[in-house]
């Protein structure tokens, strides 16, 4: 009988993760593009940055 090296009991119990850098990446992106329709893309683009950063951490500490 094999077993799976990488299979033990703890890893029977986790949790899937959620992956929360897709925020970061939308919003700097969407932000960019924004700022750029208002005359200032830099200002959207740090401003989406912010944004999906702490759209990432808020999603990190509910996974916690």
């Amino acid at each position: 009988m094999k077993t799976d090296p990488e299979s033990n009991s703890s890893n029977d119990q986790a949790r899937p993760t959620n992956g929360g850098g897709v925020f970061i990446a939308i919003g700097t992106i969407a932000g960019a593009v924004i700022g750029g329709l208002m005359g200032q893309p830099s200002i959207g683009l740090l401003a989406g940055l912010v944004v999906g950063a702490l759209a990432a951490c808020a999603l990190w500490l509910k996974d916690r």
